[in-house]
């Protein structure tokens, strides 16, 4: 398989994510939007944006090693917070479970309210993994 991110601008870099991400092979996965209310010890995550982005990458993680791929293989995410004020954090939060910078496109959208009462942030996405 064959993955080629487009050289992002300094602002790109600075918000973590690529402009492009360019596949040829591969398996296309289809992430379902995922959300955390619970860490992986059953505790409760209700208003912690921060547990919960790292509780999603995590869940994201875990699927996609069920089917032979890793978080790096997320070529494109799209991310729904509802504070703008989260948006900064969101993004140094990726670019941590980025250390390479071969980030993923990415869209970032606040939004008013989700499905349950606590949630603060929901990613979705796509993969492409080696076959």
């Amino acid at each position: 398989m064959k993955r080629e991110h487009l050289p992002p601008s300094d602002m790109q870099k600075s918000r973590a994510y690529s402009p492009a991400v360019i596949t040829q092979g591969g398996r296309t996965v289809w992430l379902a939007g995922q959300t955390a209310l619970l860490d992986a010890e059953g505790r409760d995550l209700s208003g912690n944006f921060d547990a919960q982005a790292d509780r999603i990458f995590d869940l994201l993680d875990a699927t996609l090693k069920r089917v032979g791929g890793s978080l790096a293989d997320m070529v494109t995410m799209t991310v729904f917070i509802n504070d703008p004020r989260n948006g900064d954090r969101f993004v140094a939060l990726r670019a941590r479970r980025f250390p390479d910078g071969r980030f993923p496109a990415s869209a970032l959208i606040t939004v008013s309210n989700f499905a349950r009462p606590g949630m603060l942030i929901e990613i979705q996405g796509v993969a492409v993994v080696a076959e």
